[in-house]
């Protein structure tokens, strides 16, 4: 082989490996960051991964908010009205339009018992906004 030739299938090979290790650093990298959507059936069922960032969505249920006395703790189960409920806590402010009924999307992680520690909750912005993951369970709960 001639050393020009030589030389050039060195430079495509170093290439190469250097676009595949780019590409595999890239692709670990991400998927640190990377928030999947899982529903309540898939919190039960345990498809969501435990103790990682993850979101999750449903119908916030009736009549199971509930505020402590002392600080900005929240409990409130989340429900995609086909029998799957799961219990979510949150400490800090609630979005002003997050109501019994609506939908909403939490940002966190599920904890070992299924409970899932949120560090950001939100909701339904007006009448007509659905998230696009909660699209099914909003039109299974209109009349």
């Amino acid at each position: 082989m001639k050393a020009v030739r030589r030389r050039r299938m060195l430079i495509l090979a170093f290439l190469f490996c250097g676009g595949s290790v780019t590409v595999a650093l890239a692709v670990v990298a991400l998927q640190q960051y990377i928030n999947h959507f899982y529903l309540p059936h898939e919190i039960l069922d345990g498809t969501a991964p435990i103790d990682r960032q993850i979101r999750a969505g449903g119908m916030v249920v009736h009549e199971s908010v509930v505020y402590e006395a002392e600080g900005l703790m929240t409990t409130f189960e989340l429900s995609d009205l086909k029998g799957s409920t799961f219990s979510v806590r949150y400490e800090g402010l609630l979005p002003s339009l997050f109501r019994e009924g609506q939908g909403a999307i939490v940002i966190g992680i599920l904890n070992e018992r299924k409970t899932f520690i949120a560090n950001e909750v939100l909701a339904k912005h007006d009448e007509n906004y659905v998230p696009p993951e909660l699209k099914d369970l909003h039109e299974a709960n209109d009349p």
